[in-house]
């Protein structure tokens, strides 16, 4: 397949700037097995979910990533850090005039006393070392701003410090949000456990990466960006129990349904394994599913590996109508829009 066979036609309109009134307003686009696309909002979940089900949650808490300050010369810049790789260390793109070069000192807006150190590349991304007072979480906590993806056009607003964050985030470290996890409030995940639901979560940090196109138009030749993944024993475990219960695995994203299949494919016994480190897996039409039975996440761009993903999973021809559908309806797109949820469509 190429890249070309991922586009559709998105009027600009549809794309959300800001989230709903409150996070379970959105609507959500069913795609299930047997049966016609159908219209819902999105606390009719429930309705397609059993007593002995297992949802799975990304708990990866978005970091404040985007700085604002300028180069030693006065230029301005933009930092997006992608990833702490130390205790003042991190990688991260930069948007400037002129590129700065390993050695200059870059100086953020909010901080009077502290600078940045450009100490190397890697790749599209810029090796820095932060010189600052304090924990570098307590640092961006003081001085970032939340990173909106670049089809949200405005600035981040003292909102989104809550709702660009789902409400079981908890260990730090994604410069994206695992969005289709925005739709969840304490109210129906409550509602869910009371109907005998059973949740577990991984995580994975999202990455800067997740928003890059695909540069060659086949997809043989992609190649994904890094994450890294925590899939624990007990999550296994429970998935592993859910199966030979007979009952369905829901993943809340494609963040964990790429964790999970990661783990899946480095298991040598047939079951879902513990992992923790780097993937880089890349799902598209072809790919053989181990672990999810149903996934519920957002729209997403034309030609990205995201849409790549949810065709892969339920069907090229039945996901494309789906979107299809979703303009015709004007569902609202992206990480503030609605919700899909799709079952997984078999060999």
């Amino acid at each position: 397949m190429k890249v070309s066979d991922f586009n559709f036609d998105l009027p600009s309109e549809l794309i959300a700037q800001f989230p709903p009134e409150n996070r379970t307003d959105s609507r959500l686009l069913k795609l299930m097995r047997g049966k016609s696309i159908q219209d819902a909002q999105f606390p009719d979940i429930l309705d397609e979910l059993e007593k002995g089900d297992l949802v799975v949650l990304n708990n990866t808490k978005v970091l404040p990533a985007r700085l604002f300050g300028a180069k030693e010369t006065g230029g301005r810049v933009e930092v997006l850090l992608e990833r702490i790789t130390s205790e003042f260390g991190f990688i991260a793109q930069i948007r400037s005039s002129k590129s700065p070069k390993p050695g200059q000192s870059l100086y953020i807006d909010g901080d009077e006393e502290g600078h940045l150190s450009i100490v190397g590349r890697q790749g599209i991304f810029f090796e820095i070392e932060a010189s600052i007072s304090g924990p570098l979480h307590e640092w961006l906590a003081s001085v970032g701003h939340m990173p909106l993806p670049p089809y949200i056009e405005r600035g981040d607003e003292e909102e989104d410090l809550d709702r660009y964050q789902t409400v079981f985030a908890e260990k730090p470290g994604a410069v994206a949000a695992p969005t289709a996890g925005l739709h969840y409030d304490e109210e129906l995940l409550q509602a869910m456990q009371d109907k005998g639901i059973r949740f577990q979560t991984v995580t994975l940090h999202v990455g800067a990466g997740t928003y890059q196109p695909v540069r060659v138009d086949n997809l043989d030749e992609h190649e994904m960006h890094s994450e890294y993944i925590e899939v624990s024993a007990e999550v296994c475990e429970s998935i592993n129990e859910t199966k030979l219960n007979g009952n369905k695995v829901l993943a809340v994203g494609t963040t964990v349904v790429r964790s999970l299949e990661t783990a899946a494919r480095h298991s040598d016994s047939g079951l879902i394994e513990p992992f923790f480190g780097e993937t880089d897996i890349f799902i598209y039409p072809g790919f053989e599913f181990k672990v999810v039975d149903l996934m519920q996440t957002n729209f997403h761009l034309p030609e990205s590996t995201l849409i790549m993903l949810v065709s892969a999973f339920a069907g090229y021809d039945e996901v494309m109508k789906a979107y299809q559908h979703a303009v015709s309806k004007e569902y609202r797109f992206f990480s503030y829009g609605d919700a899909m949820l799709l079952e997984r469509k078999p060999l």
